[in-house]
């Protein structure tokens, strides 16, 4: 059986482009007879707000999508996370990043002809060169930290991964799929002020919730690759993954929340239907299910 989610974080209101990621993930999960959840991403209180939850709920249900109770909210699944952390951390992999943005920023832009991934030019590695004692200084000196995964370390422990892709890639990647974890250089998993980063925290989460389909926009295509290596080293069982295309502004952009002319509440209140909404937007006819699952990684 199917089991896919919609899973966004309260920090505005939702858009055009959040009702086709749910309707998407909705309308799959029913043309399989399988589920469709919903998750609140809500670890960073900073920039949560109970208001925007409440609002996420409302747009939902007006849109006609139905989904079973209680609805997981990561800001109550903190002991997981560092369960986690721990496993990693046993393994070896883990080590504390006492840089600043700035000096992250500083030192790639002196290493000109640095390598570029999804997000930019990786961290360049200057706390996973610290010597132990340099380490404990530091820390004992009350500096914060992050903590980041050595990626080189943990491919090499994990071995060759695969991922199943039933959408497509942005550049038409399809099917079973080699997993790059290095995309991303040395992910930070934790911050004090944060303390999972989205990476863990999704593939915990999935894992716990038994999601068998990850549907989302492929905008997160490359984070796949490390999210496999992810689900390999805590032993968790990898979904298959389907990325659709994005809706676009008139501008060719993706639409932001802080755009308020495509919220849906915007767009509720100015007397469009919710009928109206899927008419508008590009969804599919068909939906491919999974052929497998790929196995879990070391344990």
């Amino acid at each position: 059986m199917i089991v896919t989610r919609f899973a966004p974080s309260p920090t505005g209101l939702l858009h055009l482009g959040h009702a086709f990621a749910a309707i998407v993930a909705h309308d799959r999960a029913k043309a399989a007879i399988g589920r469709f959840l919903v998750r609140i991403e809500d670890i960073d209180a900073t920039r949560c707000r109970p208001e925007f939850k409440a609002a996420i709920f409302e747009d939902l249900r007006w849109l006609g999508l139905d989904w079973p109770a209680p609805v997981l909210r990561q800001s109550q699944r903190m002991a997981a996370y560092r369960a986690a952390l721990d496993r990693l951390e046993a393994l070896g992999l883990l080590y504390p990043c006492f840089c600043t943005r700035r000096e992250i920023a500083d030192e790639v832009a002196r290493a000109a002809h640095a390598p570029h991934g999804p997000e930019g030019a990786p961290y360049p590695g200057t706390c996973r060169r610290l010597s132990a004692g340099e380490r404990e200084a530091k820390i004992a000196s009350n500096l914060p930290y992050a903590l980041r995964l050595d990626v080189e370390k943990a491919a090499r422990l994990a071995g060759p991964l695969h991922f199943e892709e039933l959408g497509r890639g942005p550049d038409g990647e399809t099917g079973i799929i080699a997993a790059r974890p290095l995309l991303f250089g040395d992910i930070v998993l934790a911050r004090k002020e944060t303390p999972s980063a989205y990476h863990l925290a999704a593939v915990v989460d999935d894992a716990f919730q038994g999601v068998t389909l990850v549907t989302r926009g492929h905008d997160l295509f490359a984070a796949a690759h490390v999210q496999r290596l992810l689900q390999a080293l805590l032993g968790l069982p990898a979904p298959a993954y389907a990325h659709h295309d994005l809706i676009l502004d008139s501008q060719g952009r993706k639409f932001s929340k802080r755009d308020n002319a495509v919220t849906l509440r915007h767009l509720r209140e100015s007397g469009v239907t919710a009928a109206q909404i899927r008419e508008r937007l590009p969804l599919p006819e068909t939906y491919p299910a999974p052929h497998r699952t790929a196995p879990a990684g070391p344990a």
